[in-house]
């Protein structure tokens, strides 16, 4: 399928209805870039993150050199606060640097992102201006910063300021001696983390692709400046390939390199992971994940101040009386190798990945529509989520075919065996197909239908997902079929 605005409508109506994604504060009108995620959404974004966690971080062979790296190297996370010391944002350039470029329409009061706008044409329908008009009446282009402001303890006054993050990184490079001092590792090493961050976008979009509250799954990926380039590579090519496993179709991918004027001033390369949404236009693609190649701007800048470029290089910046603007803090940040005796700031390259927008386009990706044959052998039409089974919000439902003949007692059995392993569905309500049409569209791999040979030979129907195709399995041999379906996708 290529991108289809009336598939996305589909996809959102599907994620109401089924209990993927509410709008926040729905019942007061909602509140614009902000979403609560219902029972099954909870579960699909937490077996997302649960799953990058897995295979990022305590999956990791420390031992081994993986596919493309230069190295062993080793992985540990963290988890820090929203709320830092205010310092944390002026040293990073986030407090001076970190806004869009905003634009008022003087006629219907509206308020846009300057590089949203085309032309002077408004976004806003005729219908909503007064008198009609399509023509706006724009102030000029104005900065606006994204970090959410708000004031820590009793006193509300301005020393009181901080600020919710606009990302985990900061949380990372700020504990960087603390990890070294805490654990085994040695360069090169990864620091992951997942965690929610904030920006009070201007105008939030596209349902849950660009969003005010949204959740990282992010590595700081530390390494000596002699083998970043490497390491840069191997990033970029293990990332992509994370989510070719895991079902998104390698052609609606692409890794794009940044143009010279997109680079961030600290940035000595960034390739973003794009996926083609269907909210986008035909041929256009959406930043899924970030891979920056960093250089030692973060550490330097918390061991030393903000750092400014000249010309070729990064310097402090200072203010009039030559005073550094906003001082480091002072903590040696610097490396030790006690094999080479050489000490040096590291390098970072840093994956950065959204989890909410990865959810979307595994949505995305999942939605089909299609036609099965029904118990008289005519086609009838579904909708089915193909979810790898390792993301699926339910991993069974246990069906009985009738609620009599004690077939329910043993689907409640093997219920409850199931439930000590994954998540697991029971349902004894409606027809048997209505069943498996709900559970379709949820996602689900597999249902486990308990019927009148069951109760003969211990057996069960297992019915898959994508191809509706049905087989006896033993109920003694469930947890392992599943258990190996699972894992192989």
């Amino acid at each position: 399928m290529g991108n289809d605005k009336e598939l996305m409508g589909k996809l959102v109506s599907l994620c109401k209805r089924r209990g993927f994604i509410f709008q926040s504060s729905e019942i007061y009108g909602g509140i614009g870039g902000f979403w609560d995620y219902g029972p099954l959404g909870v579960e699909l974004k937490r077996n997302i993150k649960d799953t990058w966690w897995r295979d990022m971080v305590t999956g990791h062979d420390d031992t081994l050199v993986a596919p493309g790296a230069p190295a062993c190297y080793a992985m540990v996370g963290l988890d820090t606060s929203i709320i830092v010391h205010p310092q944390v944002w002026k040293v990073s350039g986030h407090y001076d640097l970190f806004h869009d470029m905003l634009v008022d329409c003087r006629t219907c009061k509206a308020r846009f992102r300057a590089d949203h706008l085309e032309t002077s044409e408004c976004p806003r329908k005729p219908s909503v201006h007064p008198g009609g008009h399509t023509e706006c009446d724009l102030t000029a282009p104005r900065e606006f910063n994204l970090m959410f402001k708000t004031h820590v303890g009793a006193l509300y006054d301005p020393a009181s300021t901080a600020y919710l993050r606009p990302e985990t990184a900061q949380g990372i490079f700020i504990n960087f001696r603390n990890v070294l001092d805490t654990t085994r590792v040695k360069l090169p090493f990864g620091i992951a983390q997942i965690g929610k961050s904030f920006r009070n976008e201007i105008t939030p979009r596209n349902y849950t692709f660009r969003s005010r509250e949204f959740e990282q799954m992010e590595i700081e990926f530390f390494c000596h400046p002699d083998q970043s380039e490497g390491w840069y590579a191997y990033w970029r090519e293990r990332r992509f390939a994370w989510y070719t496993s895991l079902g998104l179709q390698s052609e609606k991918l692409r890794l794009r390199d940044h143009d010279p004027h997109e680079l961030s001033h600290y940035s000595r390369g960034t390739a973003d992971i794009e996926y083609a949404y269907p909210f986008l236009p035909e041929g256009e693609f959406g930043e899924l994940e970030g891979v920056a190649h960093r250089g030692d701007f973060d550490l330097r800048s918390h061991m030393e101040g903000k750092l400014v470029r000249q010309g070729d290089r990064l310097a402090v910046e200072t203010d009039e009386e030559g005073k550094p603007r906003y001082p480091g803090s002072g903590k040696d940040f610097r490396y030790f190798d006690d094999q080479t005796r050489e000490r040096y700031i590291p390098c970072v390259v840093e994956p950065s990945a959204g989890a909410d927008r990865t959810t979307l386009a595994f949505l995305c990706e999942a939605y089909t529509e299609d036609a099965i044959p029904d118990s008289q052998g005519r086609l009838e039409s579904r909708v089915v989520l193909r979810l790898h089974p390792r993301l699926a919000p339910v991993k069974a439902a246990v069906l009985p075919l009738v609620r009599r003949e004690g077939m329910p007692e043993v689907a409640q059995d093997i219920y409850r065996k199931l439930k000590r392993h994954w998540h697991v569905f029971y349902d004894e309500r409606g027809s048997i197909g209505r069943r498996y049409r709900r559970q379709d569209e949820s996602g689900t791999p597999f249902c486990l239908t308990v019927d009148g040979q069951t109760l003969s030979d211990d057996t069960v129907t297992v019915r898959h997902r994508d191809t509706a195709l049905q087989e006896r399995v033993a109920v003694a041999d469930l947890i392992a079929y599943i258990e190996v379906a699972l894992e192989g996708g």
